[in-house]
């Protein structure tokens, strides 16, 4: 035995498998195992006390740490020691600084020339969420999307059979780049201001919500495109990735309903992206709109467009820059040879990849509180869950660390009209301008604990969770009002649960 968590975590492994797999000795039978793996799943109507497993949300890999900056940094507790070696490279990789190339560090050039961050950890800060710029700083884990509507027959056809997920803004690409090497000029300045939105709940309290406005200026290579659509996007959290890949993709698409069959209101649907790892059309489950398939695509499409560095996946050593961007395109790369233009290698790259899949989910906490009961009461009432689906059973062909567990991530990792305020008006892949995915609520408790400030959403806009939540619209609206008709009490109590997660 190494440390008494991963014991613990053990036994709640074993403790799992005894409660799903079939009592038969003689082989695994499906049906029944499916069986216990629905039943498992069900969400509780009990909330009298917390249920079974319940403060392990990420079943045997379950982190239990102080909780300090680090809650999102740990490797899964169930992971063998010879691995840990290989999660702890990842890690240094993923906060290392690139710099221009040419440079005396091999390894470490190729930055831009065009970039957003110097390192995933800036992004990524303590492997949480991004923050937002302070008055007079450049943005950094926040950036804008662009993209404009299908120009030609063969765009159209490409978007159709989802071999791109969007139309590349013509000077710009795919996002807007604020920072660049040495003799290189940034893409633009980009400045963000808040309008005041009052809310008014049912019990006088008055909520004043903000929505951001964006100012792109100094465009550097020339005006938008007319018909540009942008979307702001802030960096999430990376824990868990690893076991919402686990997740069969069976059971996600069992959630779908996108003609809303069922007339709950409720229409989530699937997104398909070109995954390009596997070199086909896959589910989409990561990015705000669910537009990446795999944390190893999400990951190297990271790698090109915030930072400027290619991988074995996307080759071009110019990242995101353009065909007007000659500059750009001509300048010095850091690959191994004139001819060999990937800069980070597939060694080093599956390292990262290893690391982002294998970030540990933290303990809840306070699960048998009677306040974050009532809060969970009130959470399921709303209907949160038709869209925060709280457990899951993760595939038998996973990782070892995320094979067959009992996760609660809050999610269905669907996309879902989430109104007129948040919408973007930007398309990608099939998700519509309305449409967002799900995010994963695990570990949101800890977001001031881990970032030191709290910011909810794709693009930072809410201060507080409260404000998240009244914020949501559309398939969310009945949730939505259902919480703005809670007592104080009631809505301290929801606030209570979800910092429990």
């Amino acid at each position: 035995m190494r440390s008494s968590a991963i014991t613990a975590a053990l036994v709640a492994c074993m403790s799992l498998l005894a409660l799903v797999e079939p009592a038969a000795s003689d082989g695994r039978d499906a049906e029944a195992e499916e069986a216990r793996i629905t039943e498992v799943t069900r969400p509780t109507g009990d909330f009298s006390r917390a249920e079974p497993f319940e403060m392990r949300p990420a079943g045997a890999a379950t982190v239990f740490k102080a909780l300090d900056r680090d809650s999102f940094s740990h490797p899964s507790a169930n992971m063998d020691f010879t691995r840990q070696r290989d999660f702890k490279i990842g890690n240094a990789i993923f906060r290392k600084e690139w710099v221009s190339s040419p440079s005396s560090t091999p390894s470490s050039d190729g930055l831009g020339p065009l970039f957003n961050s110097r390192a995933c950890q800036h992004c990524h800060r303590k492997d949480g969420r991004g923050h937002l710029p302070v008055e007079g700083e450049v943005p950094e884990a926040l950036f804008l999307r662009l993209s404009i509507p299908p120009q030609t027959e063969a765009q159209r056809e490409d978007l159709r059979t989802n071999r791109i997920r969007v139309v590349p803004e013509p000077s710009y690409g795919t996002q807007l780049q604020t920072f660049s090497i040495q003799g290189h000029l940034a893409e633009a300045r980009l400045g963000i201001e808040y309008d005041p939105l009052p809310v008014t709940l049912a019990d006088g309290t008055r909520i004043e919500l903000r929505k951001p406005r964006y100012e792109i200026s100094d465009l550097n290579y020339g005006p938008l495109h007319p018909e540009t659509m942008v979307s702001p996007r802030m960096a999430p959290p990376m824990i868990g990735m690893g076991l919402l890949e686990a997740i069969r993709e069976a059971d996600i698409l069992a959630l779908a309903d996108p003609d809303d069959a069922d007339g709950d209101g409720i229409s989530g649907r699937p997104n398909r992206v070109w995954n390009a790892e596997t070199n086909r059309v896959d589910l989409g489950r990561f990015g705000w709109k669910a537009g990446k398939a795999s944390i190893a695509d999400q990951t190297a499409s990271a790698f090109a467009g915030d930072i400027g560095i290619s991988t074995p996946m996307y080759r071009p050593a110019s990242g995101d820059c353009t065909e007007l961007q000659v500059d750009c395109l001509n300048a010095p790369h850091g690959g191994p040879a004139a001819e060999d233009t990937v800069e980070i290698s597939q060694e080093l790259f599956d390292l990262v990849v290893f690391y982002s899949r294998n970030l540990g989910v933290p303990a809840r906490r306070d699960v048998e509180n009677p306040k974050v009961l009532r809060g969970k009461e009130l959470f399921y009432g709303s209907g949160c869950i038709a869209c925060h689906r709280p457990k899951f059973v993760t595939g038998r062909d996973a990782d070892p660390e995320h094979a067959f567990q009992l996760i609660w991530p809050y999610t269905d990792l669907l996309l879902h009209d989430m109104g007129d305020g948040l919408a973007d008006g930007r398309p990608e892949g099939e998700a519509d301008g309305r449409e967002w995915r799900t995010p994963p609520l695990w570990g949101i408790g800890l977001t001031e604990t881990v970032g030191g400030e709290e910011h909810y959403l794709h693009d930072g806009r809410a201060r507080n969770l409260l404000e998240a939540i009244l914020w949501h619209g559309g398939e969310a609206e009945a949730a939505r009002q259902n919480v703005m008709h809670l007592s104080a009490e009631e809505r301290d109590a929801l606030i209570a649960f979800l910092k429990s997660l």
